[in-house]
């Protein structure tokens, strides 16, 4: 037997007047996921308990059947283990964007305009932080190059304070935002002077892409220590992400790490290619486990764009779903699949909601043949609910 998670990460949304009250999961050109959401079991999940924030930290841990009130200590932490940083006792490692805020006013009185710097390559980004590692890295601090607009700070025998999230403040001024530790308020606002005008950024706002003009820190947490992935289940697994948080729980939990190329956490990521590697761990590399890990619905959930996210919707039903179905149907081998979001990322609020989301757990040796649509609405109405999410790998992998 072989075991899938497909993840569309802040996949799920509430209904909205521009699409008639439908939802953009239920707006969306979804034929496969809605054949299997009527062929398996649909229903709702809660994967953020009611007592922690909405991150897709805490929900993925979920997911991967790690109960997050036991085994979450912060965001960053998980990324880091990406990047292969270093972590001792004692220190606190920070989620650092780079991202765009306005530039004529006084540095309190900007506007945060983008979380991501139009999502920016990882090569532009490594080439900003560059200059941000010469201007502070210290036996105190030090910043290490993530993925994309992703990076991270280690702070040597610091203290974990509690710090906005960027992608919740969008179009807001930062003043109210800005950390209350003056060392990294401090790094914040000299992060303006020293990137604004970097050559970097100036041949970016030349080409009309936003400039990366700033640091923004949070996500605050300290060293992991999850279970093993294969203790836990008795399974080999891998995970297939184009991010840091999703790779660094794959390493922390020790499982393979598998690198698609083209896979970038955007709108335009290889999903196919996402999907083919997927399978190929299965049939050929010998995973008995694989979660592959898609990004974009997210991402244009924060962008708040309705059009972008149906099209990533599509897209992980045509060359995700549709791609592993097909291929492990020709195998031949017996598989358990769950499909999922990790938490709502609603084009209303454009961050994370704690809202219930809905699954599909699909057996290929039955077959219900019942008709069904994939959707929030008609996942609630079939009355099963799973209250705490880490228990959707039981349900997954029969134990």
């Amino acid at each position: 037997m072989k075991y899938i998670v497909i993840l569309g990460d802040g996949m799920a949304d509430e209904p909205l007047a521009a699409l008639g009250g439908k939802t953009p999961l239920d707006y969306a050109r979804t034929p496969v996921m809605d054949e299997l959401a009527g062929k398996g079991e649909l229903g709702l999940a809660k994967t953020v308990p009611a007592t922690m924030k909405p991150g897709s930290d805490v929900a993925n841990l979920s997911v991967l059947g790690y109960d997050p009130t036991k085994n979450y200590s912060g965001r960053s932490p998980l990324e880091a283990l990406s990047v292969r940083v270093n972590m001792e006792e004692g220190d606190v490692i920070f989620r650092c964007n780079i991202v765009t805020v306005t530039e004529d006013e006084p540095y309190s009185e900007k506007t945060i305009v983008d979380h991501s710097a139009g999502e920016i390559s990882t090569e532009d980004a490594d080439i900003l932080m560059d200059a941000i590692r010469e201007a502070f890295n210290s036996d105190e601090i030090r910043f290490y190059t993530g993925t994309s607009y992703r990076e991270i700070t280690v702070w040597k025998n610091g203290r974990v304070p509690d710090m906005a999230q960027p992608h919740d403040h969008l179009g807001e001024k930062i003043g109210s935002y800005l950390p209350e530790e003056p060392l990294f308020r401090s790094m914040m606002e000299k992060s303006f002077e020293i990137l604004n005008n970097h050559p970097l950024n100036l041949q970016r706002a030349a080409e009309g892409k936003n400039k990366a003009n700033s640091l923004w820190f949070w996500g605050a947490g300290t060293k992991p220590s999850l279970q093993s992935f294969k203790e836990k289940t008795g399974l080999d697994g891998a995970m297939i992400s184009a991010v840091d948080l999703l790779k660094g729980i794959a390493v922390g939990s020790g499982m393979r790490v598998i690198d698609v190329e083209g896979a970038t956490g955007g709108l335009h990521t290889n999903y196919e290619g996402k999907a083919r590697a997927g399978v190929k761990a299965l049939l050929e590399e010998g995973a008995d486990f694989v979660y592959i890990h898609v990004e974009a619905p997210d991402e244009m959930g924060h962008q708040g764009s309705i059009e972008n996210k149906i099209q990533a919707i599509e897209q992980l039903d045509k060359n995700v779903v549709a791609v592993v179905k097909a291929a492990m149907d020709a195998s031949g081998e017996d598989y358990r699949m769950l499909i999922t979001p990790d938490h709502p990322t609603p084009i209303r609020c454009r961050t994370h909601t704690g809202a219930p989301v809905p699954y599909i757990l699909y057996d290929n040796r039955l077959d219900c043949k019942g008709k069904a649509c994939y959707n929030e609405e008609q996942a609630a109405q079939t009355g099963n609910y799973v209250e705490y999410g880490y228990m959707l790998m039981n349900k997954l992998t029969e134990k």
